[in-house]
């Protein structure tokens, strides 16, 4: 345990002001990702996904990314998976992308729902064969026996789709769209005296920025 507490490090390479930022979050955050880019940061895209569960507990796992458009998050799953579920039941949902190299986090808090299904279709078409044949096999979130059993799976769906050009997208699989209600962006500072610019939609569609105490 000492060692764990004992892990420190100082952050002072970059800073963030309230006065400098740009007037949009969406439009900061892309700003922000090209520079996650430019210094080749590990997975830049990954995010954090918080969902409620069905037992109204917090949960979470690493997502990836997929698109910004018009202003929402987008990421792809299984439907039937236990995120899947739980946006169906409670569609509030909390991305975390941590980019160390940068000494940079930001937090999105928004309200999800599913992409429409032409869009989907477009995505899923977009990946590789393998992957799209994966979406088929795999029952997301769901107990089996053993690998053995996915593997058998795999073996399965590969000869249904063999010589097939064109594989259909699993109706339960498919893109959520997240609408950003909130945006904190954290930028490490030294002494632990980090910057924290937060943006919060207001009810007349407007940005009001805030700096908040580390």
């Amino acid at each position: 345990m000492d060692k764990i507490a004992s892990i420190r490090r100082e952050y002072s390479s970059r800073s963030l002001s309230e006065h400098e930022v740009n007037k949009d979050p969406v439009k900061q955050f892309m700003q922000w990702f090209e520079e996650a880019l430019h210094a080749e940061v590990l997975e830049p895209n990954a995010m954090h996904l918080s969902t409620i569960g069905l037992d109204e507990r917090p949960k979470g796992r690493i997502v990836l990314l997929k698109g910004v458009e018009e202003g929402c998050f987008v990421f792809f799953t299984n439907y039937l998976s236990h995120k899947g579920k739980e946006i169906e039941k409670t569609p509030w949902v909390s991305l975390t992308f941590f980019w160390a190299e940068l000494e940079r986090q930001v937090r999105i808090e928004g309200k999800v729902s599913k992409l429409p299904g032409a869009a989907s279709d477009e995505y899923f078409h977009s990946r590789p064969r393998g992957s799209q044949i994966g979406a088929w096999v795999s029952m997301q979130s769901e107990e089996i026996p053993g690998r053995d059993f996915l593997e058998k799976r795999l073996a399965e769906v590969e000869k249904q789709y063999e010589g097939v050009e064109i594989i259909p997208r699993p109706p339960h699989w498919g893109g959520y769209m997240v609408e950003p209600g909130y945006f904190e962006f954290w930028q490490g500072r030294p002494n632990r005296l980090h910057d924290r610019i937060c943006y919060r939609l207001e009810d007349n569609g407007l940005w009001r920025i805030a700096r908040l105490s580390p």
